[in-house]
């Protein structure tokens, strides 16, 4: 089987690696020459090239660019394809990309696998990201079911957990998890920027450690990332922010009221329930 991927970065790369390991072959596309002749250097893909109709071969294709690009580069594709051709994407916003596809290229696989660095690139692309690592389809009920099960059967390949959601709830549910985290984390980082004490300021600097570290690491990475979740998946965001600005003012209010109860009970509660959320920890 031949395998398409646009877009040779952290995950697109990864997926390559992984899946040559298993005797697919594996075309690749990068708008960036540079990060072909990476791609092929590291392994990542058998041929690669700028030209998108490299893919014309391929029986399933990822698209692995930014979330703004998907539906452009999809349709930039659909000129070249086969109708039998699969198409799946890797975007963490499904529900825009869902809509709009499903007009135009019915053999379509809304997918999101959950797993990242910090770093960004072909250049830390690595075997084994998504193992052990959420991988999320979401199809409509218009998805042909053998293309499903290409892709559910390669998400397994990867080594992945396969869910299946609907895309709106997965939205809403991402919103919570790592679209509202990103916020909080860079917010952390802007209230640190933010100290005019430049004595304070330099402590902090020193001081800044692993709590710091853990906390600030999904606002401190990819920009472009950060944005196109807050553009694309918008409604849900702020619904998440209203949510956590409503815990913060709660927690404003207990230390004004000096309501040490509370919030000692609050934070127990805290401890208690983040186990919940923290299964897929490897």
């Amino acid at each position: 089987m031949n395998i398409g991927i646009v877009g040779l970065g952290l995950i697109g790369g990864s997926i390559g690696l992984d899946l040559r390991t298993l005797g697919y072959h594996v075309l690749g596309v990068s708008r960036r020459e540079q990060s072909c002749q990476k791609a092929l250097a590291l392994g990542a893909v058998d041929e690669a090239s700028l030209d998108l109709s490299l893919l014309s071969i391929a029986d399933v294709i990822f698209i692995c660019t930014p979330i703004a690009v998907i539906i452009p580069t999809l349709e930039e594709l659909i000129p070249i394809l086969s109708p039998t051709t699969i198409l799946t994407d890797v975007g963490s916003v499904k529900a825009p990309i869902v809509e709009a596809v499903s007009d135009i290229w019915p053999n379509f696989v809304g997918g999101h696998p959950m797993a990242g660095k910090a770093e960004n690139g072909i250049e830390v692309a690595q075997l084994g990201l998504f193992q052990n690592r959420p991988y999320v389809l979401t199809p409509t009920e218009n998805t042909p079911l053998e293309s499903i099960e290409k892709v559910e059967a390669i998400a397994r390949m990867l080594k992945s957990k396969v869910y299946f959601c609907d895309p709106y709830e997965h939205d809403r549910a991402v919103a919570l998890i790592s679209h509202l985290p990103v916020m909080a984390s860079a917010s952390l980082i802007l209230a640190c920027m933010s100290e005019a004490n430049p004595t304070v300021f330099k402590l902090t600097q020193d001081l800044a450690s692993s709590g710091f570290r853990d906390t600030s690491r999904v606002g401190g990475g990819n920009p472009e990332l950060g944005l196109m979740m807050a553009k694309y998946n918008s409604g849900e965001v702020l619904r998440s922010l209203y949510s956590f600005r409503e815990q913060i003012d709660q927690f404003i209010q207990q230390i004004e009221q000096e309501d040490w109860q509370t919030l000692e009970e609050k934070l127990r509660y805290t401890e208690q329930n983040r186990k919940l959320f923290l299964h897929h920890e490897i």
